[in-house]
């Protein structure tokens, strides 16, 4: 019976491993499948209108991985299009004698007001083609309608819902949770905007920071309103009296006020378009998406040449990261890859976060440093590159950013646990020691700091801060005491940075590059990315592990499962922190 169940065991783990190994072959086929697929020539006929729905959330670039956009247990095939190429597919548009015009489909757009912005000021580039631009909506989030208001004519539902009310943000405390697990947060920090902490310590808002998040609103807000109002024909104060007085509650409300052209539906809308484009009412209209027309085949520059944009996204560790993730080894490798390559001319740094660990950070701005003192290196913002954001791009030779970028929170703060009360009065948990030396126990979690090590970390922690400033008043040109009086771990929007010298000149990705062309002095390039994405195998590894748990958490939480993905950050993170205070999402 014993070696029955040993050959019966035997069986079911060698057919289990057999599973495996044909699953991923089966998945190496598919694969291939979609690979060739996605290689087959798209064709682009004449009359064509491009369909535009920035209905999913928007990676700084497009994904070579054909599994990137789904979950081990969803292999539908799918194509998320990156911010590199929807700019790119826009601006081919603009003189490509077959597209018409740009059809918008729009209702909320997942990602960030600065992305916005940068897709905005590329469809009124296109408009200089004298090609149109149609939106239609049924719901209209505040963010969605800011980027349809540059469209010729804007249609909605009758029935439509729109969003019209100003920008709130709100912040989620933790102060309450801690002391019910008897948890005590010791905070040490430089700067008294150096929100990040007050989660952790407070119940609201520290008025410094309440400051701080209103002026950026404010700016934000104003922004929006201005090129809404612009495109309009509107005042600003004409559009603050609809949000104040919440004028707009149905679609009617929209059309009476102006927001919109005319209340359609979405067969009236296509009956519109085949009149633009001259077709009788029985023919078809020609549309492509941008996902299709970027896989469609055009004549790439060809150039010995070579512009490096190198992309970071996500929160700044000190390891390999991926693209969530901007890992210290990772970017910093191919920063200085970049610098070493004789063919690489320029490189744009196009950065995308709020900060993380100051070691990762003060890696790879030693990268940016090198890199700029043999080639033009333009850090390119995307939403947001603040704290440790800003450190690692601060020596830069130019500096870009659009005005609704978050940047600054130039101060540094560290987050030391106590979790005592928490074994001791909840789990009766009690913890002795043995050391060779006064302080071997130095930072234990496991009781309050003394006075001395207060006293340690508060040094290295304003010695960090003067680091900080100190790299940024150097690099920049700045005083120093100056750069002290705008820190203090302070956001700023791009509009305001500009003011203090913290940036160099408004753009966005597409701005960076022709910069970085300028300043190589190159007749012609060809852009060469960086790092290099992982493959459909390695993605695949990972959701077999944490990677299944984490699909399945962001999907059913949805907007909520930041603050999971921020405690997981604050875990993987070591020594001190130069971070954002909250994470910023218009709507």
């Amino acid at each position: 019976m014993k070696q029955f169940f040993k050959f019966m065991f035997a069986s079911i783990l060698g057919f289990f491993i057999s599973f495996l190994i044909v699953f991923f072959l089966f998945l190496g086929l598919i694969s291939s499948l979609m690979s060739f697929a996605e290689k087959e020539a798209v064709a682009v006929n004449d009359n064509t209108v491009l369909l535009v729905k920035l209905n999913q959330p928007i990676p700084e670039r497009t994904s070579t991985n054909p599994f990137s956009s789904a979950n081990l247990f969803d292999l539908t095939p799918t194509k998320t299009l990156g911010l590199n190429d929807i700019l790119e597919s826009i601006d081919r548009a603009r003189t490509d004698s077959r597209i018409k015009g740009i059809y918008l489909q729009l209702s909320h757009i997942p990602s960030g007001i600065s992305t916005i912005e940068e897709i905005r000021s590329a469809l009124l580039e296109f408009k200089k083609s004298d090609k149109f631009i149609v939106c239609y909506a049924e719901i209209f989030s505040q963010s969605a309608y800011y980027l349809a208001s540059v469209a010729d004519e804007i249609y909605f539902n009758p029935e439509g819902m729109m969003l019209f009310k100003g920008l709130n943000a709100q912040v989620m405390f933790y102060k309450g949770l801690f002391e019910k697990l008897s948890v005590e947060a010791q905070i040490v920090r430089h700067g008294k905007f150096k929100s990040a902490v007050e989660p952790y310590t407070e119940e609201k808002m520290s008025k410094e920071s309440k400051a701080q998040t209103k002026k950026y609103l404010d700016r934000i807000w104003n922004l929006m309103l201005s090129s809404i109002a612009e495109s309009r024909g509107m005042s600003v104060d004409e559009l603050n009296e609809m949000a104040d007085h919440l004028k707009i509650r149905k679609a009617e409300d929209a059309l009476k006020y102006g927001l919109v052209d005319e209340l359609l539906y979405k067969d009236e809308v296509l009956a519109k378009l085949k009149e633009k484009i001259g077709l009788s009412e029985s023919e078809k209209i020609e549309s492509l998406s941008l996902a299709g027309y970027n896989s469609s085949p055009y004549s790439k520059k060809i150039s010995r040449n070579r512009i490096a944009v190198i992309y970071a996204s996500g929160t700044i560790l000190n390891m390999e990261g991926d693209d969530q993730v901007v890992g210290a080894q990772r970017i910093s490798r191919a920063i200085r890859d970049a610098r070493k390559s004789k063919s690489v001319k320029a490189i744009v740094f196009r950065i995308n976060s709020g900060g993380g660990d100051v070691l990762a950070s003060e890696i790879i701005r030693r990268e940016v440093e090198l890199a700029a003192k043999e080639k033009p290196v333009i850090a390119s913002y995307g939403d947001i590159s603040a704290s440790g954001g800003y450190w690692s791009t601060c020596n830069a030779t130019k500096i870009i950013a659009n005005k609704s970028c978050l940047t600054g929170s130039i101060g540094v703060f560290g987050i030391f646990p106590n979790i005592q009360g928490l074994l001791n009065d909840k789990l009766g948990i009690t913890i002795d020691h043995v050391g060779t030396n006064d302080n071997s126990d130095f930072m234990s979690s496991s009781r309050r700091f003394t006075k001395f090590e207060r006293e340690v970390v508060t040094s290295s922690i304003e010695n960090t801060y003067d680091t900080f400033i100190s790299h940024v008043s150097e690099s920049r040109g700045l005083r120093k005491n100056f750069v002290d009086s705008i820190g203090q771990g302070r956001i700023w929007s791009g509009e305001d940075a500009i003011e203090l010298g913290l940036i160099d000149e408004f753009g966005g990705l597409t701005r960076a590059i022709e910069l970085a062309q300028e300043l190589a002095d190159l007749p012609d390039y060809r852009i060469r990315e960086l790092p290099i994405q992982e493959d459909y195998l390695q993605t695949i590894m990972k959701q077999l592990t944490s990677g299944v748990q984490t699909s399945i958490l962001e999907k059913e939480l949805g907007d909520e499962y930041s603050f999971i993905k921020h405690f997981n950050h604050l875990k993987n993170s070591k020594g001190l922190q130069a971070i954002m205070p909250f994470e910023m999402v218009i709507e």
